[in-house]
C-alpha cells in the first residue's frame, strides 16, 4: 500500500516541527509539504495534491476555517483534518460547515493522530475521542449557529481577519492585489452586515468567531 500523502499547515514553527517529527515516525505516512498560513496552504494543496491536509485553525493572513472552505471547493480530493487546541464542539461544527472531514485536538496521542489520518484517507469522518458527537450534531442542526459569519462573503471574511490583525486599508489592498477603493467597499459592506461600525468592535467579533486569537 502506498503512503498517505499529508500536507502540514501550522503557523508556529516549533509546533510544526514537533508535529512533523510525529508524522515522520508514522508508518505509511509521507509529509509532502508544510505551510505556515492558510494562503500558503491553498497554493501547496493545489500544487502537491495531498490526500490529507492537517490544518491549524488560528493562523495569520488567512485562518484555517476560511482556507478549508476554499479547499473544499477547489480541491475536494484533499481531506482536511483540523488541528486545534480548542476542545469545543462549536469549533468542530464550524469546521464541518467549512468542509473539514475531521477534528483533532493538539493534545492527542500519536496513535490517535495516525488513526485519524487513516480514517480520512479512507473517505470517512473523524472526531477526537474527547469530542461529543451528539453535541456537534445538535449544533449542526441549529442553522442559527454561525449564521452571522456565514452572511459574509469569503473576501469579506478575509478582509475582516486582516483588519482584526491590525492591517490598514492600503496594506490589505497590497496583500490581496486589490484597489484601495475595493477594500473600502468590502469593509463598508461587512460592517453593514455585522452592524459594527468601529475597528475594536470588529476585533471583538473576529475573536468570538474564531478568526483570530485573543492575546489575553
Amino acid at each position: 500500500m502506498s503512503a498517505i500523502r499529508v500536507l502540514l499547515v501550522e503557523d508556529h514553527t516549533l509546533v510544526r516541527e514537533g508535529i512533523r517529527s510525529l508524522l515522520d515516525s508514522i508508518k505509511d505516512v509521507e509529509v509532502v509539504g508544510e505551510a505556515a498560513n492558510g494562503r500558503d496552504a491553498l497554493r501547496k494543496t493545489r500544487q502537491l495534491a495531498p490526500e490529507v491536509v492537517l490544518m491549524d485553525i488560528s493562523m495569520p493572513e488567512l485562518n484555517g476555517m476560511e482556507a478549508t472552505a476554499r479547499l473544499a471547493k477547489s480541491c475536494p480530493d484533499s481531506k482536511v483534518l483540523m488541528l486545534s487546541m480548542h476542545n469545543d464542539e462549536e469549533y468542530v461544527a464550524q469546521s464541518l460547515r467549512a468542509g473539514a472531514r475531521g477534528y483533532l485536538v493538539k493534545e492527542a496521542a500519536t496513535r490517535e493522530l495516525e488513526h485519524a489520518i487513516q480514517v480520512l484517507a479512507r473517505g470517512e469522518v473523524y472526531f477526537s475521542n474527547s469530542i461529543s458527537v451528539s453535541a456537534v450534531e445538535r449544533l449542526m442542526a441549529d442553522d442559527s449557529s454561525g449564521s452571522i459569519l456565514a452572511q459574509l462573503t469569503s473576501r469579506q471574511r478575509e478582509i475582516l481577519q486582516l483588519i482584526a490583525e491590525g492591517c490598514r486599508t492600503r496594506e490589505i489592498a497590497e496583500r490581496l492585489s486589490l484597489s484601495i477603493k475595493t477594500v473600502e467597499t468590502h469593509r463598508t459592506h461587512l460592517m453593514e452586515r455585522l452592524g459594527i461600525w468601529d475597528v475594536p468592535g470588529l476585533v471583538k467579533f473576529a475573536i468570538k468567531a474564531g478568526l483570530i486569537q485573543s492575546d489575553s
